[in-house]
């Protein structure tokens, strides 16, 4: 009976032991299940780069932090950003609660990280990337992603809440604005597709193709040994570019040739040309269409060559900025000196120290103080409005045209680990009489809004303008007294001369018949210059 005993007890203890081993594995699994559902194992999956992708928002982090014209906290902006992930993938979501950030799909949490300090920009950087690859591991849309789609859709979801000149560009967008900035190789030819061959419907001077003969209506057949028979616009485009200093054989049906002609092209840096120069009965027009590196160098050319064709015969100037969207500040500033001696031309103010710049006049008026005249319209900005304060506050131009953009903040470029690359505002341009252009714009003078370009003459317009010059002495003096902030009152003085796309010839009429008319632009130049001081 005892053995008996004994020998069940035995089996008891065994099979006790054995249900609390199970007990204890099943509890050791469901506490692995709840560390790894708070802090999930992220994975190196498929094509999503995770080191790139960390020095790719640690780098864009970074700059934002630090760079941005107001405090930007990497915590507000992350969690900002994941949002953007629900562009891929609707059903995912993002949502930082007591100290973590959870991730559900269809509202069930699918993970969760612990969030790093508020400030912590590469913690934070990090934090993105493990949210990312755990998404990626629940969700097909995340996973099938392109790691560009990714930092499209982030970026684009924090810089979006920024403001609306903050913007991400991916590598292939990048790469087009670095061009439009700063040049491309390239041989220097416009063209389009006609019968499924690219003719030839520009060629710039003094660029390779202008030294190696190509003409209008060349019809381009081959790049090297290449066929361009059927390729869309951008196809032909990068085959035309390249390398800077690098060979291109191009072949050519040209009409009257009974063959085809060869030309071997080496590349130059092309940039793209944004000035341009005509004058009648002694005014010289020069149109500024954007801004880019080449902009204030292609100016002082055109000044130039008014002078070497007219010598004393230069009546006056029409700097022609309507339409001109802006480009890069430095040269807009380049421009506004090449009419000035001396004073401020503008500042700028942000909150890091680098974006605080003071830009004053190099002591030089290539125009020798003949007379100046600047257009502007309601698609005048930025870079543009820059060049047009300077000139108006510092009395060397009237302004004739409609209330411009308002565009009045700075934009600085930074270049990812990618090479795509964030614009990012950074600072506000501050016109030498002391306002910002933000929202503002400029005044112009003479007021041409609403008028018809094709009915009116030009000495009507200036005569009407200057019957309401106590109205616009204190709507410059209201101009320069407003804070930036106040978007109400904005809006109001801007109703005033309503921004408006001018392309009509009228605007170079009233401008052209000021300059003819030394008293009257002498008169209208002091009125514009006591306006701007009455503060």
């Amino acid at each position: 009976m005892t053995l008996l005993l004994k020998s069940d007890t035995l089996h008891f203890m065994k099979f006790a032991n054995t249900r609390w081993l199970t007990l204890k594995i099943t509890l050791v699994v469901l506490f692995v299940s709840a560390c790894t559902q708070k802090h999930p194992k992220v994975t190196n999956n498929d094509n999503y780069p995770i080191t790139l992708a960390k020095e790719v928002f640690s780098t864009g982090f970074n700059n934002i932090s630090e760079r941005y014209i107001e405090i930007a906290s990497p915590a507000q902006f992350t969690v900002e950003g994941l949002k953007g992930l629900g562009s891929i993938d609707p059903a995912i979501t993002f949502a930082a609660v007591e100290g973590e950030v959870i991730l559900k799909v269809n509202n069930t949490i699918a993970g969760r990280l612990s969030t790093p300090k508020t400030n912590d920009a590469n913690g934070w950087a990090e934090l993105t990337v493990k949210m990312v690859s755990l998404g990626r591991q629940v969700s097909a849309e995340m996973k099938e992603a392109t790691p560009e789609k990714i930092y499209e859709a982030v970026f684009d979801s924090i810089l979006s809440n920024l403001d609306i000149y903050s913007r991400y560009a991916g590598a292939s967008e990048a790469k087009k604005n670095r061009e439009k900035r700063d040049g491309f190789g390239g041989i220097g030819i416009r063209f389009r597709i006609i019968k499924d061959l690219p003719e030839v419907i520009w060629v710039m001077p003094n660029t390779p193709a202008f030294k190696a003969g190509l003409r209008l209506g060349d019809r381009m057949t081959h790049a090297g040994s290449e066929s361009l028979s059927g390729l869309k616009q951008v196809q032909v485009t990068d085959k035309l570019r390249g390398p800077i200093d690098s060979n291109l054989s191009l072949s050519i049906v040209r009409k009257g040739e009974s063959s085809q002609v060869l030309f071997k092209i080496k590349r130059a840096l092309i940039v793209m040309e944004s000035v341009s120069y005509e004058h009648h009965k002694g005014i010289v027009f020069i149109k500024i269409r954007s801004f880019n590196q080449n902009t204030a160098r292609d100016t002082l050319n055109k000044l130039k060559k008014a002078h070497q064709n007219l010598g004393n015969g230069v009546k006056g100037i029409v700097l022609d900025m309507r339409g001109n969207s802006g480009g890069v500040l430095g040269q807009s500033i380049k421009v506004a000196d090449l009419f000035l001696a001396n004073g401020r031309i503008s500042e700028t103010r942000g909150r890091h120290p680098d974006s605080l710049q003071f830009y004053d006049a190099s002591g030089r008026d290539m125009a020798y103080g003949r007379p100046v005249v600047v257009l502007v319209d309601g698609k005048s900005a930025s870079a543009a409005e820059v060049t047009a304060a300077a000139l108006q506050d510092q009395g060397r131009a009237i302004i004739i045209g409609t209330s411009s953009f308002g565009k009045g903040s700075v934009q600085t470029v930074i270049r990812l680990p990618n090479e795509g690359e964030i614009t990012l505002t950074w600072s506000r341009l501050i016109a030498p009489s002391g306002y910002k252009l933000q929202g503002l714009g400029i005044f112009p003078m003479i007021c041409t809004s609403g008028i018809d370009g094709n009915t009116t003459n030009g000495d009507s317009v200036i005569k009407k303008a200057l019957a309401n010059q106590t109205r616009t002495t204190k709507i410059l003096k209201a101009w320069r007294d407003i804070s930036y902030l106040d978007k109400q009152k904005h809006k109001k003085l801007r109703s005033f001369c309503p921004p408006e796309r001018r392309k009509y010839k009228l605007d170079s009429t009233v401008a052209e018949t000021m300059l003819h008319n030394k008293a009257l632009y002498t008169h209208t130049l002091d009125l514009s210059l006591e306006a701007v001081a009455a503060r």
